[in-house]
């Protein structure tokens, strides 16, 4: 009898330790926070899809990281493109769904969770549509060596703003949605 209380006991702990780190409200989650700065710091590294080490690797050394870094972007270009030719209007509808979805639960029914995914989904759209016009305009001007490391350090300067506005809105709102549920609020 003593070992089921225990055991009892010890999963009450263990389901509350679960949903503490599960928690929806994901302005006080540090798993959000993570999360956010996840997202961002990839979106900056990964510079229409080709690392932007590689990017400086190649400024340097030249020889085969250059070829690398060509081939590379010209593979991530062709891509990029191939997609938004082939269903751009998919997912731009879906997106914009997604995105509406997300704004009415989150702001119309007081969800914190679709509130937060919104705050990061938005500027990553934003961010997608960026990075399309930014292939479109490489492959038209079939940029190569330097212009083209100069469109994509102009290219990697605008995602880190959209991420450094995105990052300070989301801390605003989130700071004000915990002021909110406070004791203090």
């Amino acid at each position: 009898m003593e070992w089921k209380i225990l055991w009892a006991v010890n999963t009450l702990d263990l389901s509350q330790t679960v949903l503490e780190l599960i928690d929806f409200r994901s302005f006080s989650n540090l798993w959000f926070w993570i999360a956010l700065a996840v997202f961002w710091s990839s979106a900056s590294h990964w510079v229409l899809g080709v690392p932007w080490d590689l990017v400086l690797r190649a400024k340097r050394n030249g020889g085969q990281a250059e070829a690398d870094f060509h081939d590379l972007v010209r593979i991530n270009i062709n891509r990029i493109l191939h997609i938004a030719t082939v269903s751009g209007l998919w997912l731009i509808g879906i997106t914009c769904f997604i995105l509406t979805g997300l704004a009415v639960l989150g702001w119309q029914y007081q969800i914190e969770f679709a509130q937060a995914v919104f705050l990061i989904f938005l500027p990553m759209s934003l961010v997608g549509a960026m990075s399309i016009r930014a292939a479109r305009h490489i492959h038209m001007e079939s940029l190569q060596s330097d212009a083209l490391r100069k469109r994509l350090a102009r290219h990697r300067f605008w995602v880190q703003f959209v991420g450094m506005i995105s990052i300070f809105v989301t801390s605003l709102w989130g700071m004000y949605q915990n002021l909110l549920v406070s004791p203090l609020g």
